[in-house]
């Protein structure tokens, strides 16, 4: 339609992405339209989503869960937490004479003061154990805190996947405005109640629902995918999802500097403040999804989703699930974002709280290392999209093949990296280490959605949503069988590192007859197929 703003083909799809061309009416403008509630309805839903994260050690000072809180020094002077601890910034130890170890080099008690030193010693020097030494909120690995921040973490991602899978129908019945407004207005009355935390069960029950907004990522994928066409498809998809995925970075930072630390500064009790800095992503919450609502289209030229718009002439059945399930290339692809987007939702369930324990830094600074990782969706996520459209271009279909392998590939060797750097180290060898990580995990999520929308195109919504929900479930998996059980504050990275490295030499199972795979073009020349140039991204 020569009425578009955007260059189209065809099926009336955009060929290109002008990011500031947004002017124009809805009948005019769909494409950017979509693109940018897409984009900034998932922002948003990852701001209200890992808000929690950075604020963990507020909360759980609030609910009386901290280490030091639940088992006060004077009466339990012999906890393991304490008789481990040593300050970083003044080298003090809670053991001021060492440890005393068991069989098994672990600690049980405190070497008792040497006898000149209860003669002639200080006040001071006489104390066999040091609790002023102590952080605040002692939350450090093997504590009930600790456990109760990572299991709460575990719920905020696991109720995903089942709202993600189930959005494959549901974007089917009623089209993707209708299902990313609801799913924010959800989320929006879950992130307000948070305020109201007193105990560990709410707080877990609460991340829990809060999580369900993450399945907003199912159809920010699939509505680009109904907006643009196969030229800037990975492009479309790894930007809009990127800077989506960016709130998630940008939550680190925003609750700790923008809202919980001015609020303190300015007279009021952290408790407070923590509460109150909760109900502001709800409000945004609302605001988005009610604008959603008014001026958008869930296609270029119809106000609402129709599955004819795919090729598909079945209604939506529960039964195609079991059927795209069959192809052992959507297993590979769900088990593969698992590696990358599900780390990433780890990273963000573990960095900030990380950095505060193991790093005993501040909480601005933790938040700000910890955003870092987040950050890097500004664009790592857009270059494996522009990657996978440029080695599409040049070697055909294998180069997204290669493109996703070698994301993941260098994905697993920093993440390794991360959990060789202790804290012995400075800060900004963990930062380094961390920029590197974060650049390839995001651009494995960039080249993962260049492949997903050429691997079922009749059934996309469902292939969207089990590989949108694969990356949740990673988030799982390193929860329970890496971070939770080990009693160790860098060995989960390292077997992290193991998992992801695993499902990055399983890329030569992608092959089709039709468009190749890793090491071979494709068996069947399809004539009518039209040339594809790059992605093309302008502002």
């Amino acid at each position: 339609m020569s009425d578009f703003k955007l260059a189209v083909n065809e099926n009336n799809k955009a060929t290109e992405l002008p990011l500031l061309r947004v002017c124009g009416t809805v009948q005019q403008n769909p494409h950017m339209r979509a693109f940018w509630a897409s984009t900034i309805s998932f922002f948003l839903a990852f701001l209200g989503w890992f808000a929690l994260a950075p604020l963990g050690l507020e909360v759980a000072t609030s609910m009386g869960q901290c280490e030091n809180q639940l088992y006060p020094t004077a009466e339990y002077p012999k906890r393991v937490a304490y008789l481990k601890y040593k300050n970083l910034k003044s080298g003090l130890e809670y053991c001021q004479y060492g440890k005393v170890l068991d069989s098994n080099d672990a600690p049980t008690d405190c070497q008792p003061v040497p006898a000149d030193k209860l003669l002639t010693g200080t006040d001071e020097e006489k104390l066999q154990y040091r609790p002023a030494v102590l952080a605040k909120c002692v939350c450090t690995t093997g504590t009930s805190c600790n456990g109760m921040i990572a299991n709460a973490g575990v719920a905020a991602v696991a109720s995903t996947i089942f709202v993600r899978i189930a959005l494959g129908t549901l974007l089917e019945r009623f089209g993707p405005v209708n299902v990313q407004s609801g799913l924010l207005s959800f989320g929006a009355f879950w992130v307000a109640m948070a305020a109201a935390i007193s105990a560990p069960w709410n707080y877990t029950l609460i991340r829990f629902f809060i999580g369900c907004a993450g399945a907003t990522f199912v159809t920010n994928q699939f509505w680009c995918s109904l907006m643009f066409a196969p030229n800037v498809i990975g492009t479309a998809n790894a930007t809009a999802a990127g800077w989506g995925n960016l709130g998630g970075g940008v939550t680190q930072i925003f609750m700790i500097s923008v809202l919980f630390n001015p609020m303190v500064d300015s007279g009021m009790l952290p408790d407070t403040a923590w509460r109150v800095a909760m109900v502001v992503p709800a409000v945004l919450f609302v605001v988005c999804a009610v604008s959603m609502k008014l001026l958008c289209w869930d296609t270029p030229t119809a106000k609402r989703f129709d599955v004819a718009v795919t090729g598909k002439t079945q209604k939506p059945s529960l039964w195609d699930y079991v059927e795209v399930l069959k192809d052992v290339r959507v297993l590979v692809m769900i088990m593969q974002y698992s590696a990358c987007f599900g780390t990433e939702l780890a990273m963000n369930n573990q960095l900030a709280t990380h950095f505060r324990t193991y790093f005993q830094m501040a909480a601005a600074d933790a938040s700000a290392l910890a955003g870092a990782f987040g950050l890097m969706n500004l664009f790592a996520r857009s270059l494996g999209g522009i990657t996978s459209d440029l080695l599409f271009k040049y070697i055909g279909f294998r180069g997204r093949i290669w493109a996703q392998f070698l994301s993941l590939f260098f994905e697993a060797i920093f993440l390794f990296c991360f959990g060789l750097v202790d804290n012995s180290q400075p800060w900004y060898v963990a930062l380094a280490v961390l920029v590197f990580f974060s650049l390839f995990v995001q651009m494995a999520e960039g080249t993962s959605y260049g492949i997903v929308p050429f691997m079922n195109k009749q059934q996309l919504a469902i292939v969207s949503a089990l590989v949108g929900a694969g990356g949740n479930l990673g988030a799982v998996i390193a929860g329970f069988c890496f971070y939770r059980p080990i009693d160790d504050p860098l060995l989960p990275f390292q077997v992290h590192a193991g998992y992801v490295m695993f499902w990055a030499l399983l890329s030569p199972c992608y092959y089709w007859s039709e468009h190749g795979g890793m090491f071979h073009g494709p068996a069947v020349v399809q004539k009518s197929e039209p040339k594809m140039e790059a992605a093309e991204i302008t502002v």
